[in-house]
């Protein structure tokens, strides 16, 4: 069984977030597994069709970071074009009713050198990983 973020239960320091620097990287679930992902984190609310656990090697399921199920929903139905509208309800979501469970998650990650958040979307660049990258890095800043 792969752990989640609330089966964990880390707390997260709220005023030190990240202990060091940290590699933030991203990948499809469907892309080869290589030694320097790290640890990998999915980040998706349901497990990627066609993928199983080993193939996956997924050290943690941040399902409770991912868009809600109305939003996910929502964006699959949508146009590419609507994208930004998308990101900014991921946004919203993300600094309020998943706002706990984004701290403890960046608790998790912050003892780890490399983190590859990994998703199962196909377009690279609109899909919620990275919005999730986003506001992970703002984290590591603040």
């Amino acid at each position: 069984m792969v752990p989640s973020v609330t089966a964990i239960g880390v707390a997260a320091d709220r005023d030190q977030v990240f202990a060091g620097p940290m590699e933030l990287r991203r990948k499809r679930a469907y892309d080869t597994v290589a030694a320097d992902d790290g640890f990998r984190v999915l980040v998706d609310r349901l497990w990627p069709r066609g993928v199983s656990k080993e193939r996956a090697a997924i050290d943690l399921w941040a399902k409770e970071t991912a868009p809600s199920a109305e939003l996910r929903h929502e964006w699959h139905a949508a146009p590419a074009s609507e994208w930004g509208v998308f990101a900014d309800r991921y946004r919203a979501q993300l600094a309020g009713e998943s706002a706990d469970a984004l701290q403890k998650l960046a608790g998790l990650l912050r003892q780890h050198p490399v983190v590859t958040l990994v998703y199962a979307a196909h377009d690279p660049v609109h899909n919620h990983a990275v919005v999730l990258e986003e506001a992970m890095r703002k984290l590591q800043d603040a």
